[in-house]
This record gives structure tokens, sequence and C-alpha cells, in this order.
């Protein structure tokens, strides 16, 4: 293992990536030959790291105890990623978006009284190298505390906001000036106690999912056809399956997926009752806006090694048509705990899995990016893992995805609990390969009232990176043509803007996969 400096310029180097250069055109015209395919199940391949790079000591993923204990993990561990610029400001919520609009992008805090500055944080990225606070979010209930709806609809300009378990539904209206964003609509709804959400792709319809996510619980519809009178359409009441964490919808909005929630063993009348997976629902009536619309179930997929199915995340590849799913609890949230999810061969830790939707009638898993932390077989590795003081056990699972581009994607960029950011190339879905992590340094203490993860007694040896990634083309740093650059959100770290090192991309792999990025 090599550990050099964490924020540097690295070294040029010639080193050739061996193992991971794909070739683009033996899938690009597969994909009606794909039907029947399945790909790689176990932990992906490992990145290969530059040699002035700090990397992990452990299984892929890990943070050791003894790199907890030793106080190393507060130095921070990365892989062909580099930092560019940060703004800390008082800490973030992570998992709570972030979501970007432009050169903006809006983080949400913790609604701690004790912050200076409340909010939804705006930060103004035009220059990478020095973002900065330009606004705060505190004018409605939403703003102040939105749990993980805060999303953007990039068509129509729009942030769109729920109160965390609380009826405020916000937006906010980007268009005139992203890092000042205006207030359009602050509406209250029925009955809803806001969790996480969504828009439909056409920005006129948001979905917010709820708190409580069992039998008998609702999904609250808005409609922002006008941003500026958004209204409240009905609150639509599940009796079965299709109760969602986090939705997402197909290009003309009539298909809803929705990452259903269930912990192994939880009793009939709790919020993670029943099976984990995928439900994908027909929404043609509120899309069309029909009289008594309905919602019918078109399919369903479970799986049962893992807990607390979350974001849904559609893209299409090579004629293709695929999600991808996360679990932000993994086989350890269930009955028993972590042993009992050993016992009985489950994850550990949530992880992603690729599905294939191309029969939306049929979805099918057909790959999986996991990490030697998510494996089963290293379960019983973490029996003896020591939890975070004041702040209960470690946990590795993958929060939240990202891809560059959603048409043929080449690389998915994914936010955890404790695995920091994995960058993953995707440009064949079936077999996806690890090529780059950030795991920014672990906060211990330090005191950050608008973190998600701070609490007075609490010593945190890893940091949180459960947030949504971004994927932006901007000026080469060597001012010449353009480099790819990645925006991410710990909860110490705040907004941090990473650039792929000047070791990966003079490396065979670096060269292709950049530069097939940055072609379209």
């Amino acid at each position: 293992m090599h550990k050099g400096p964490l924020v540097s310029r690295f070294a040029i180097s010639t080193v050739v990536l061996l193992g991971l250069l794909f070739s683009h055109s033996a899938f690009a015209a597969a994909g009606s030959q794909r039907a029947n395919e399945t790909g790689s199940m176990g932990p992906v391949p490992k990145a290969q790291c530059g040699p002035s790079n700090r990397t992990e000591s452990g299984l892929q993923g890990q943070t050791t105890s003894q790199e907890r204990a030793s106080g190393d993990s507060q130095r921070g561990y990365n892989c062909n990623l580099e930092l560019v610029g940060q703004f800390r400001g008082e800490g973030a919520f992570s998992q709570d978006g972030p979501s970007f609009f432009g050169h903006c992008a809006y983080m949400a805090t913790e609604n701690n009284p004790r912050q200076a500055h409340p909010g939804v944080v705006v930060i103004d990225v035009s220059d990478p190298k020095n973002p900065h606070a330009t606004a705060y979010l505190a004018d409605s209930p939403a703003g102040l505390s939105p749990h993980e709806t805060n999303k953007v609809n990039e068509a129509r300009g729009l942030l769109g906001l729920s109160q965390s378990n609380g009826p405020n539904f916000a937006v906010y209206d980007l268009n005139g000036d992203c890092a000042h964003p205006k207030l359009a609509s602050s509406i209250t709804v029925p009955n809803s106690k806001g969790h996480m959400g969504g828009w439909a792709e056409d920005g006129k319809t948001f979905y917010i999912g709820q708190q409580f996510r069992g039998v008998g619980g609702i999904l609250p519809i808005i409609d922002v056809t006008n941003p500026y009178n958004a209204k409240w359409l009905l609150n639509w009441t599940f009796t079965g399956d299709g109760r969602p964490h986090d939705v997402s919808t197909n290009k003309d909005g009539t298909r809803l997926y929705a990452g259903q929630p269930g912990n192994f063993g939880a009793p009939a009348n709790d919020s993670s009752f029943g099976p984990d997976g995928l439900v994908i629902l027909d929404v043609s009536d509120i899309q069309l806006r029909r009289p008594n619309p309905q919602i019918r179930i078109v399919s369903k997929l479970f799986w049962d090694d893992q807990g607390q199915e979350e974001q849904i995340l559609p893209f299409f590849s090579h004629g293709r048509s695929y999600l991808i799913s996360t679990d932000e609890s993994g086989g350890q949230a269930g009955v028993g705990r972590l042993a009992a999810a050993c016992a009985r061969g489950a994850s550990p830790y949530g992880y992603s899995n690729v599905i294939d939707i191309t029969d939306e009638t049929n979805p099918r898993i057909v790959s999986k990016i996991m990490l030697e932390v998510h494996d089963p077989k290293n379960c019983t590795k973490f029996l003896a893992e020591p939890p975070e003081v004041g702040g209960g056990p470690l946990d590795y699972s993958t929060e939240r995805c990202a891809v560059d581009r959603p048409t043929n994607p080449t690389m998915a960029a994914c936010g955890s609990r404790g695995t920091g950011t994995r960058v993953y190339d995707i440009r064949d879905p079936l077999h996806p390969a690890e090529i780059a992590y950030w795991k920014g340094p672990a906060p211990r203490k330090a005191f950050l009232p608008g973190s998600g993860s701070w609490s007075p007694g609490v010593d945190r040896t890893v940091e949180k990176q459960a947030g949504l990634a971004r994927f932006v083309k901007v000026p080469a740093a060597n001012g010449k043509g353009q480099e790819l650059n990645l925006w991410i959100v710990g909860d110490a770290g705040g907004f941090q803007v990473l650039r792929f090192t000047d070791w990966y991309l003079q490396t065979q792999h670096g060269k292709a996969i950049i530069a097939e990025a940055l072609a379209e």
C-alpha cells in the first residue's frame, strides 16, 4: 500500500492500467442480443490506483479498525481523484440531495438551531477552485428541512423541496439566476409527512415519498404545471406493493419506478414491512390528468439479501433500458441485525443492482455494482468491528448513484454511508468495474452544526458521503481542451469539486474513458 499526500497534483506517469480496458465496439450494437444475458454478480474489479494516492489498506471499500483507531482516516483516502475546490460551510446533510442546475449546487443542512445560516445552501461553482455560498433557502419550511426531496428538474429549471416529516411543499425558480433562486410556490399538502420523492421527467408533477412507507401509506402528488401556482392533486393510498422510498419516471412520465424499502423480519405495521426492491407503476392517469386517476402495478422485482431499497436511477445503453438501484441499509437492518444477516447469507451492507427493464413486464438483475465490503462471503469479518463512539455501527451501504449522461453512459459515481464516493466504468452495464474513489477525511469530533452526522459526544472515524454526485465538463487545468470534474457532498467535508489525477489521465484506460465521456 502506497500512501502519499491526499490533495496535490500528481506526477504524470505512463503506467498502463491492466484489466480495465473494455472494447467499446464489442457491444455497441449488441442491445438486441442481450435479452437473456447475465453479467458479473460479485465484487467489481478493483481500481488500479496511482503511485501517489492514499489508498485503502483493507477490503475494497473498508476503513479498517487500525486506520480508524490510529487517526489515519482523518487524512482521508483517494484513488485517481484529487480535490480542486471545497466549501464546508457549517457541514451538510449529504443524503439530502444535493441537487444541481447550471453552475450552481443546492446543499441541504441539518436544520440545527445552532446554525448561523439555516436552510438549503446555494453554492456558486462558476469557479471550481472557489465554490462559495450565495444564498440560503430559509423562506419556506421545506427549504429549512427538505430531507431527501431536494431535487431539480433541469428541463424546466425548477427546484422541488418537501418538508421533512411535515406538510409543506415548495418550488423555487432557478431560471433567472441559479445562484439566487426565487420562491415560486409554497403550499400545504394534506396529511403529508415528506421524506423522499422526485419529479416526473417533464417537470410538471412531483411525487412526495413519505416518512411512513408501510402498507396503508400514502403518496402525495403535486401538479407543478404552473410553478407559481403549484397545486395538490391527490394522496394515493397503497394497500399492498408499490410503496416508494425514492421515485423516478420514464421519459414520458407514464411509468413510475418505485424503490420499495423492506427489512428482513419487519412487523406488518412497520414502515419497512414487506419485500424489498423495485415496483414499476403505471401512472398514465396522473401524467395525463385523467379524472378519477388510478395507479396500477406493471411488474415487481424483489430481493431478500439487502434492506431499505432507496434510489432507482434510469439509463439507456446500446439499445436497452436499465435501472440502478441502491439499498441504504443492507442485511444488517433486519431482525437480528448483522449477525443474523451473516447467518442467512445476506449482504451485510447495501449495494447497487443493475436491472434490465427493456421488457418492463419482466425486469431482471443483470449485474451488481458491489464492493468487497458488500460481499456476503465477507459478512462475518465485520462482526467484531468497533462501532463509532456514540454513533452506532459502521455502515458501508451505497446511498445513491449518478451517471455522466442518461444515454450510453461511460461512468457512474455512487455516494455512500461509509465507502466514500466510488466511480465505475459502466460502458458495459453487465460488467461494471471500479476506476476511482474519494473517501474524505474523517471528521472525528469536529463541531459542524449543519452536519447530518454530528451530535455531541460522537467520534466519527469515517466520513459520510451519501449525496448525489454530478459529472461536469470544464476547461482543463493545463489550459488545453476540457476535463471532467465531479461534484460531491460529504457531511463534514461539505461541497467538494474533484478531478481525475494527471497520472490516471495518462493511462490507457484513463485516456480512453475520459475521451469518450467528453466526446458527447
